[in-house]
């Protein structure tokens, strides 16, 4: 079996969702999850995990599910390893930064976020200084500035481009990763929240 994630925007219709589930069957995939990664404006955007017999038949998939009427795929890639529920990953995360030593918790916490977020990059900033990161991180002072220019938005978590960011304020600090190969959307920014709300106090000491 090959297991691919697909991510699909479809219009916000009773159905929908139905018909691109009958043309996964239609080419003998089976869909083995369904996450709603953002919804709004007449359109959701799916992520899909979907088991094919062949890598072969993931052209095909796609093809049948843009046959659709207002349905279009955003990206597939393979998934590496077992499927896990973002939710269950951002818990399980959480619980080996808690159960680390003190002085072990903010690399684990920074390769946490790497993994939650799927990034190619991450790194924690303290009082203008990289304290942690992970792969090829650009300069802080430019992430910061990229935030700074994104704060007057009403709802951050609406922002286009390829960067995450959550402030740390028990720890003084603020976490950013970013994700070329795709689009963020907003359930994956509020997980990185919530997870960085929970992980926050334990980064202090």
């Amino acid at each position: 079996m090959h297991t691919v994630v697909v991510r699909v925007w479809l219009p916000d219709r009773p159905g929908a969702l139905g018909q691109v589930a009958s043309r996964v069957g239609a080419v003998k995939g089976d869909v083995l999850a369904i996450e709603i990664l953002e919804a709004g404006g007449g359109r959701v955007i799916d992520e899909l995990v979907v088991a094919l017999p062949d890598d072969e038949l993931v052209d095909l998939m796609v093809n049948e599910v843009h046959a659709i009427d207002g349905v279009s795929v955003e990206h597939v890639r393979p998934l590496e390893g077992g499927y896990t529920d973002g939710g269950l990953l951002a818990l399980s995360l959480a619980a080996e930064v808690a159960e680390a030593a003190t002085g072990e918790r903010l690399d684990r916490f920074v390769d946490a976020v790497q993994r939650l977020t799927e990034s190619a990059w991450s790194m924690v900033v303290q009082q203008g200084a990289v304290v942690a990161s992970r792969g090829d991180t650009p300069n802080a002072e430019f992430v910061s500035s990229l935030m700074a220019g994104r704060s007057h938005l009403l709802d951050p978590s609406q922002a286009t481009g390829d960067l995450f960011w959550s402030d740390l304020p028990h720890a003084g600090a603020w976490v950013a990763a970013g994700r070329p190969d795709r689009p963020i959307h907003e359930r994956e920014r509020i997980r990185l929240d919530l997870f960085a709300r929970v992980a926050d106090p334990l980064l202090v000491g």
